[in-house]
């Protein structure tokens, strides 16, 4: 018979470090004795750096460590695997997210907070296609600085709660969009939007030519702004930051 294939271990907690603790809160308690140069931070900038190069699938604890140069274990010193490291790069991003203090209202923080939202998950395209559920520092720190620009408002903290979910869902719903057009576009090999459009047109003209979508051909034949994203962004979220205000009197 083969010899049985060896398999690989994690290494075990710390000693009096119960297995139930979560991965802020042992990353929470005071460092011990370093025995390398291997931190959280250096291992969620290498991993950040191969999911916006390669996407999330290059990522795997082996790879991390060849280009981390340290040995395939190391990192299980910090992280018990690929959902952990998830958790780790992700908050990482988020810690990108938090905009400049000065906001003079609440309408011009959620602005800046949005436009930054959108502007690093852009960069880091892999986060909006995450389907793990995460709960991060970073994450809370961002929801906190939402929910802190509406505390003067005299409103409830459901509704504050509810304002911030409605921002959030628009950003992110936009930013979905534009992932899902550039992957398309990558996939496909086509270089501009203008190339799109060619690839796309004998679906489009067979679709148009039904007669059953007439606003939508209006649309396409006299819009000037159909690959301005920002603008389209930016129109979005004012009419969202307006309506709030409108039906909140705030």
């Amino acid at each position: 018979m083969p010899p049985r294939k060896k398999q690989e271990t994690q290494p075990k907690p710390e000693q009096g470090e119960p297995e139930t603790a979560f991965l802020w809160e042992r990353l929470n308690r005071p460092a011990p004795a370093p025995r390398s140069t291997l931190t959280p931070e250096r291992i969620a900038r290498a991993a950040v750096a191969i999911a916006d190069a390669e996407g999330i699938d290059a990522v795997t604890m082996r790879r991390l460590a060849t280009d981390l140069g340290v040995a395939p274990m190391a990192a299980y010193r910090y992280v018990s695997g690929k959902d952990e490291l998830l958790e780790l790069m992700v908050d990482h991003v988020y810690g990108e997210m938090t905009p400049p203090e000065g906001a003079k209202d609440w309408r011009q923080a959620m602005r800046a907070l949005s436009r930054r939202t959108r502007a690093v998950l852009l960069q880091h395209r892999w986060v909006a296609r995450t389907a793990v559920f995460t709960l991060t520092p970073n994450q809370v720190a961002v929801v906190e600085s939402a929910l802190a620009s509406l505390d003067e408002l005299d409103l409830d903290v459901d509704t504050m709660m509810a304002v911030c979910r409605a921002v959030d869902s628009y950003v992110k719903g936009a930013v979905d969009r534009e992932i899902g057009l550039a992957e398309l576009m990558q996939e496909q090999g086509w270089a501009s939007a203008d190339e799109t459009r060619i690839a796309l047109a004998p679906r489009m003209n067979w679709l148009m030519n039904t007669g059953r979508y007439p606003t939508y051909a209006r649309y396409i034949d006299e819009a000037n702004r159909k690959d301005d994203a920002e603008w389209q962004f930016e129109i979005g979220l004012e009419a969202v930051l307006v309506g709030i205000a409108a039906r909140l009197g705030i």
